[in-house]
């Protein structure tokens, strides 16, 4: 088997701008994907869902979104910039290729098996199957006793099959939110389970994008930022508790520096709340088989839930000691892994910063091709 330098894993946003870099600094690399589309899992997302962050701030790198694409890039049009910025480049993944194991080899390189029986045998490796690689699906007391549909909201496209039916939409992050928004519009029953106190933010305030705001907040001191933001949240939203919504004491950059938590990017669905179009209900206890019982003992019957109950990254599924990487949210620490895993690197898995996971996936990039360049 002949060795090859570099072996890029995904061929996602991440694994498209490390591929981008490394073409455009004439580094050879080759690139696996286990899907037949570069970024695939765009191609498979809800039908409405566009960008929270500004397009200037979440293309890839060295080739902007074009002039008429919309300041907030919807799905399909993302997909078209992918497969547009994969020719641009010359990417050419081996598709079909689902990574099932890592494994160091004895003069320091790393051999790549897929189930679909190729191997690559790489010096260096970079990693970049990101955060949402696996659905998380929570388990309930009676779940297996209901009469309706339990899905993830990784099938979830648009209201069309839930005409006519109540459906609860499990967790309030920004899928769920969005997703109970989507189905409200359509005047489906919705209702949607809020476990934790949430954090959100408008998309937009007097026209102008948050996100913007926020960066500039991020740069006066003391925490200056943070109490200013707080403040316009507080004016903005108000007191959220009369509608079942308690809200997080923790600051939303704050929360995401810490804990890689995003906050709710609010585009309407606060305001269908106040107006009952959506209504919260508490954190899930049991199922029966007509519906849900919530930990407040309320019940509520319903045909669907649809689980907005986020992803797990599992690269310890398929990387030789890779829990020995991971930080306590089972994300890899850092880009450049060290120590028995020298070699490795990960991109698109720091959902620590501003910006968005586009946004750090074109720094991250950057630093992991200047480390590949200094040491080659």
């Amino acid at each position: 088997m002949d060795k090859i330098a570099h072996l890029i894993i995904g061929a996602g946003p991440a694994g498209l701008a490390m591929a981008g870099r490394m073409r455009k600094a004439d580094v050879p690399f080759e690139i696996v994907e286990q899907s037949q589309n570069v970024g695939n899992a765009w191609h498979n997302h809800y039908d409405r869902l566009h960008l929270h962050t500004v397009k200037q701030w979440s293309h890839l790198p060295h080739l902007p979104f074009p002039e008429s694409y919309p300041l907030y890039v919807p799905r399909q049009s993302l997909t078209e910039y992918f497969a547009d910025y994969a020719k641009h480049f010359n990417i050419q993944p081996h598709f079909g290729q689902k990574i099932s194991s890592i494994r160091k080899q004895e003069d320091g390189s790393w051999l790549v098996n897929s189930e679909a029986g190729k191997s690559f045998l790489a010096e260096k490796v970079i990693i970049a199957t990101g955060v949402n690689r696996v659905p998380n699906i929570p388990n309930w007391k009676g779940q297996e006793n209901f009469k309706g549909e339990i899905t993830h909201s990784v099938r979830y496209k648009n209201p069309s099959p839930y005409q006519d039916k109540r459906v609860l939409v499990v967790g309030m992050g920004n899928t769920g939110a969005e997703v109970a928004l989507d189905l409200s519009e359509k005047g489906v029953e919705t209702y949607i389970s809020v476990r934790n106190p949430i954090s959100v933010v408008p998309r937009d305030l007097n026209g102008r994008p948050v996100q913007v705001t926020s960066k500039q907040l991020a740069k006066l001191p003391l925490g200056l930022g943070d109490w200013l933001g707080t403040q316009i949240r507080k004016l903005y939203f108000g007191n959220l508790s009369k509608y079942g919504l308690e809200s997080s004491k923790m600051h939303p950059a704050v929360q995401l520096r810490e804990t890689g938590k995003t906050p709710i990017v609010d585009i309407g669905t606060i305001q269908a709340i106040r107006e009952g179009k959506i209504k919260v209900m508490k954190d899930i206890d049991q199922f029966t088989e007509t519906g849900v019982q919530f930990k407040d003992g309320s019940q509520q019957e319903l045909d669907a839930v649809i689980l907005a109950t986020g992803y797990k990254a599992k690269v310890e599924a398929f990387l030789e000691r890779g829990e020995e990487l991971l930080d306590k949210y089972g994300c890899p620490k850092q880009p450049i892994a060290e120590g028995y895993h020298e070699g490795l690197f990960f991109l698109g898995f720091d959902n620590y910063k501003l910006g968005g996971i586009l946004g750090t996936i074109n720094t991250d990039s950057q630093t992991i091709l200047a480390h590949l360049q200094s040491v080659n």
